[in-house]
């Protein structure tokens, strides 16, 4: 796949630098260049992102950053199996538990919640850092609400990290996956609130908070170009409203002098046979 010229492979970070060092140097020099265009697109254009950390994998399957890569952009696209199977393929090359959560909802995805909640208990939970934690928290309540165990998410969602008021990376998140379980549960007054202090941490737009609150308080929001549109359909009938009255005025103008010759008459059938009677007399002539 074509890599644009402002790609240098330099824009990775150093620890993933770090790792690709391990190849010869154009080789490595082409992987970087790969996965910086994986996490380029992976938000806009996850099929492209695809297609490049396949590129990777087939360069480099080796390493574990690239099986990570090819993990993430399968999740982005949602293989959940094929993401899955590069994420455990990363954590045996590193031991570590960072993927656990994503490797979780992956279970999640492919249709096995339980599976996903047998992980959250697992040990390798205490070994996440705190916001690895979170995410482990979110992935269960997930995994819950598949089960239609609406209460249970609840309670799961609700934790020191929830409560507390300072922002966090992960605060947004929390607050409005609590918020839209509570407004599953019919708790729409917490759920508005909820999505409320969801706003508030949101301070990248990762949710969609704001048009749940909106939605809420009944407030619509009009396309301004839609609303130009209208206006123009509106001009348009009001033009075609005047020449409409132009030739109604016309035919007023007819029916006044016809209704010289007609007095007192009873609408309808005298009108026509005075038009019958015209109608004879240009015959006649």
């Amino acid at each position: 796949m074509p890599i644009p010229e402002d790609v240098t492979g330099e824009e990775i970070d150093k620890d993933v630098k770090q790792e690709l060092q391990s190849l010869p140097k154009t080789l490595a020099e082409d992987v970087a260049k790969n996965l910086v265009m994986v996490a380029r697109l992976i938000d806009e254009d996850p099929e492209g992102a695809y297609g490049y950390s396949k590129v990777a994998l087939r360069l480099a399957s080796r390493v574990a950053v690239v099986r990570e890569a090819g993990g993430f952009a399968a999740y982005a696209n949602q293989k959940y199996s094929e993401a899955l199977a590069e994420f455990r393929a990363a954590r045996r090359m590193t031991g570590g538990v960072e993927l656990w959560p994503v490797m979780a909802d992956c279970e999640r995805g492919l249709g096995r919640p339980e599976k996903a909640l047998d992980m959250a208990g697992a040990a390798e939970v205490h070994k996440l850092d705190k916001a690895g934690q979170v995410e482990m928290r979110l992935v269960a309540a997930g995994a819950r609400r598949d089960m239609d165990q609406i209460d249970a998410a609840i309670v799961t969602l609700q934790s020191p990290e929830l409560a507390s008021h300072s922002v966090q990376p992960w605060t947004a998140r929390l607050r409005y996956a609590y918020a839209d379980a509570l407004l599953a549960a019919d708790r729409t007054s917490e759920a508005r609130e909820w999505f409320a202090k969801a706003v508030e941490a949101d301070r990248d737009g990762s949710t969609d908070a704001s048009d749940r609150l909106a939605e809420l308080d009944g407030v619509e929001f009009v396309d301004a170009l839609v609303e130009d549109d209208e206006d123009s359909a509106d001009t348009v009938n009001v033009v075609n409203t005047v020449d409409d009255v132009d030739d109604v005025d016309d035919l007023d103008d007819v029916d006044v002098d016809d209704s010289d010759d007609v007095d007192d008459v009873d609408a309808g059938s005298e009108v026509v046979e005075d038009k019958d009677k015209s109608k004879d007399v240009d015959d006649k002539d």
